[in-house]
């Protein structure tokens, strides 16, 4: 169970990374991305990131290289605003939960339908 502090950071974290990416980098590579979460370790000393990436599979692994890349560019500009010791070092990761979840919203409507359409085909009483 994370600390009260290690929240406050993680969400620091989150809302710093995302300016970054959104205002200060300008790899072409990159695409819509989102960071989903972060997890800080208790030490403060890394954090992995969790990103959304909407698009196709190239897509995605390019935005996933173009955030690597950058990572030590990201981890100067979050340093900077960060008052804490040590400055995290960064990991990014895709978090594919956004692209489940829409997939099982799918599959339920999908459900829904078959089962108004099976309602629909039955006489009633």
């Amino acid at each position: 169970m994370p600390t009260r502090r290690q929240e406050r950071i993680s969400e620091f974290l989150k809302e710093e990374i995302s300016q970054v990416i959104l205002h200060k980098l300008s790899d072409p590579r990159l695409g819509f991305v989102t960071v989903t979460k972060v997890e800080t370790a208790p030490d403060i000393k890394s954090a992995k990131v969790y990103v959304s990436v909407m698009g196709d599979d190239a897509a995605i692994r390019r935005t996933m290289r173009a955030l690597k890349d950058s990572k030590g560019y990201i981890q100067a500009e979050v340093a900077s605003k960060l008052s804490t010791r040590y400055s995290p070092v960064l990991s990014f990761y895709l978090d594919s939960s956004l692209k489940q979840s829409l997939h099982i919203s799918q599959l339920l409507s999908e459900a829904r339908e078959e089962d108004g359409e099976r309602n629909s085909d039955q006489p009633e009483d």
